[in-house]
């Protein structure tokens, strides 16, 4: 994997530490490199332009101004990038030092240990890909007017990838992605290149309804190939909880259809933070109706471990960012652990999302019965015939070796 990072901010007390940093930053082909004694100077310097280092490495214990308080600040600056801490930290400051970061909206990416070592900077700085927008995207977003006409002619198509219990290894539930898929040339659309255009347009409803209003439509012949319980997973994106009509408007579609809200899992995006009451409001009324509610890429997002405790939910997704690397990150280990606690005790369903080497998924194993699996080593977004296919398959396979 390239490492997509371009600027990065080295702050550590010890001239040596920075020295080392220097060395193995250049080894790695990082060029644009800034290094500070000071948290304080390094504070200064980032408030100058608080979007031009890409991640920022810092050291806990200094003089004047600490770690702790630097990360404090770089939050209220809303500073958008990784934040990496270069010390020995046990379990419990691990974990604390992540949910303060989460609540003053720094994105912590974890933690290197000293001596640094080349691997683990090197680990680190690649789960800034999952943070960092690329200068130049292969793909632009698609024009107001290409959007309009793929609603307008109903282009809105929903792919299909499944949630595994590991311990069953039964599909628990079918998360429906959208794509667009043109009626001239049959190309496909990922999301990435349409959703925020609908979200600037204020046409995100429109393409939810279409895509919701199609999936459940493929539900009924989905769950008679599956021959069992199992749910279908929508993503919202956190500007739909403004609208009071939304639960009415689902379950409006839901009954056309025949189906019930407890047989659909919504999942909210923690990227913005999910405070303002009329949000909380349309979260509490899609719960009261029988819908659940799942909190999806967690650990991109700024959601702590108070609200998982206070947010109607049912279900927790964890982002790639925290998965990526698993089997070697100490850091992203520590995390799992206490999320896993506390769905445990909050009676909370988790997710892995993302896995894509077989390490990730045989470290993942030791969890198989309280983490469900999601990724493309399991199975990629697929359209309906392609995912009943592949469901038949997968049936066959666990059938065969029961």
């Amino acid at each position: 994997m390239q490492i997509a990072a371009k600027r990065i901010l080295v702050v550590d007390d010890s001239q040596a530490i920075l020295m080392v940093m220097q060395a193995i930053l250049a080894e790695l082909g990082i060029k644009e490199v800034s290094y500070q004694l000071s948290a304080a100077d390094a504070l200064m310097k980032v408030k100058q332009s608080p979007r031009y280092f890409d991640a920022i490495f810092t050291d806990l214990n200094m003089p004047e101004m600490d770690g702790m308080e630097f990360i404090r600040q770089l939050g209220e600056l809303k500073y958008p990038g990784g934040i990496v801490i270069i010390s020995e930290m046990d379990n419990k400051i691990m974990e604390l030092a992540s949910n303060l970061a989460r609540m003053s909206n720094a994105h912590l990416l974890g933690n290197i240990s000293k001596p640094v070592q080349l691997s683990e900077v090197d680990r680190v700085l690649k789960k800034l890909n999952f943070f960092i927008q690329p200068d130049v995207q292969v793909h632009p977003p698609i024009t107001e007017d290409m959007l309009l006409h793929a609603i307008s002619h109903n282009e809105i198509t929903p792919f299909y990838q499944p949630k595994i219990n590991r311990g069953s290894k039964r599909i628990t539930s079918i998360e429906v992605l959208a794509r667009i898929v043109t009626k001239e040339n049959a190309e496909t659309i990922l999301p990435d290149r349409f959703i925020g255009v609908a979200e600037d347009l204020d046409l995100i409803n429109l393409v939810t309804f279409q895509l919701f209003e199609k999936a459940t439509e493929d539900f009924q012949e989905i769950r008679q190939a599956l021959n069992g319980e199992v749910k279908l997973a929508f993503n919202l994106s956190p500007l739909q909880l403004d609208d009071f009509s939304c639960p009415d408007k689902l379950a409006l579609i839901l009954e056309l259809n025949r189906l019930k809200p407890e047989n659909i899992i919504l999942e909210i995006t923690e990227h913005q933070p999910l405070n303002r009451p009329l949000q909380l409001e349309t979260l509490n009324r899609l719960r009261m109706r029988g819908f659940d509610i799942s909190l999806d890429d967690y650990g991109t997002g700024f959601t702590n471990v108070q609200q998982l405790k206070t947010l109607p939910l049912n279900e927790i997704k964890i982002d790639r960012s925290l998965i990526s690397q698993i089997d070697t990150d100490r850091f992203s280990q520590v995390i799992i652990d206490g999320l896993v606690d506390i769905a445990q005790n909050e009676r909370i369903a988790l997710v892995a999302e993302g896995i894509e080497r077989v390490e990730e998924l045989n470290y993942l194993e030791r969890y198989k019965h309280t983490v469900m699996m999601q990724g493309y080593l399991i199975a990629r977004p697929k359209p309906k015939r392609e995912f009943i296919r592949w469901a038949l398959s997968w049936l066959r396979m666990i059938n065969s070796n029961n």
